[in-house]
């Protein structure tokens, strides 16, 4: 059995896509036929609508999966929470050989979105804004071959980019007053961790209903091993301090990756893993081995400067081999 997760980055065939599909097909479907994953958790899929009245479709992911061994596969993907349709922008998106039993979403359905009044914004408002998470969290039961369920938490949460902070910006990235991004970045800090905290809500409940569950977690987390989100979702004894709680902590399967492997992300010449598989101890016990397929990675600040209509994602994809008994 092989789980696999790719943040594509923004798969789209709108017509005003900084890449055409075309070509981004050309560089997509190779990767996908490398991973030859039983299971493929992917981010940042986008979805198109025929018409005024049409219900928005996955097109570009479809054409993509067309000529490739997931064409036949069992598709879950988030949904608009104001329709039955895929989101417009970023959705995630599950790929299954096998039956998918269940599906649901979480934004802000497990934490609330907590109230903060803004100190920087101009002119000053006072009104409290509701901090709400930017994606949803997928969550997909698997049946495997040998009847057990697998839970399957997709995720893709926010990057480390200060959020907006009304009257504060005077470019795309330029900000009025290093108090203001400051503000920003914190905002962007919570909406991570927030959503992290929701996935680990729906972890405990998956435990809470069965303890020997088979667990895992994928996707672009925007942070690496030791920041809030990820130890917020694994939930260590060092963490929690008690080791009757060991049962419920995740286990960071790029630990087996030989350290000068451990990257999914290359910027400004720093490499960075922020693209992860985390496991429960019970699938754990069926781990064989991870890739990282970052071969061909090239560094996203240098492209966004200097590469006209890159086709690529400047992502790369993780794989894990398990046992499927």
């Amino acid at each position: 059995m092989r789980i696999a997760s790719f943040n594509v980055e923004n798969l789209t065939d709108a017509p005003n896509a900084e890449a055409p599909l075309a070509a981004r097909l050309g560089v997509l479907r190779p990767q996908f036929e490398r991973l030859a994953a039983d299971i493929l958790c992917l981010q940042e899929v986008d979805a198109t609508k025929k018409g005024t009245r049409g219900k928005r479709t996955l097109t570009a992911l479809n054409q993509l999966l067309a000529e490739t061994r997931y064409r036949d596969y069992h598709v879950a993907c988030t949904v608009n929470e104001k329709s039955d349709g895929p989101r417009d922008k970023h959705n995630l998106v599950v790929l299954s050989r096998w039956p998918i039993r269940s599906q649901a979403q979480y934004r802000n359905d497990c934490v609330h979105a907590p109230d903060y009044q803004r100190a920087t914004s101009e002119p000053p408002d006072t009104t409290p804004l509701s901090v709400e998470w930017d994606r949803p969290i997928l969550h997909v039961e698997i049946e495997l071959p040998n009847g057990k369920g697998l839970h399957l938490l997709n995720m893709h949460l926010r990057a480390p980019l200060a959020a907006q902070i009304p009257g504060q910006k005077i470019g795309s990235f330029a900000w009025k007053s290093t108090a203001a991004w400051a503000e920003g970045y914190f905002l962007a800090a919570v909406k991570r961790s927030g959503q992290a905290l929701e996935a680990r809500i729906v972890i405990d409940r998956i435990f809470d209903a069965d303890p020997t569950a088979l667990v895992a977690v994928a996707g672009d987390f925007n942070a690496e091993e030791r920041e809030t989100p990820l130890r917020i979702v694994m939930g260590g004894q060092e963490d929690t301090r008690n080791g009757r709680l060991a049962n419920r902590s995740l286990v960071l399967l790029e630990h087996t990756l030989p350290e000068h492997r451990r990257f999914t992300v290359i910027h400004s010449g720093h490499h960075h893993m922020l693209d992860h598989l985390i496991v429960s101890r019970q699938l754990l016990s069926r781990y064989r081995d991870i890739e990282v397929h970052n071969e061909g990675l090239g560094d996203e600040l240098i492209a966004y400067t200097s590469v006209d209509a890159a086709p690529d994602s400047f992502h790369a994809p993780i794989v894990a081999t398990f046992d499927d008994s």
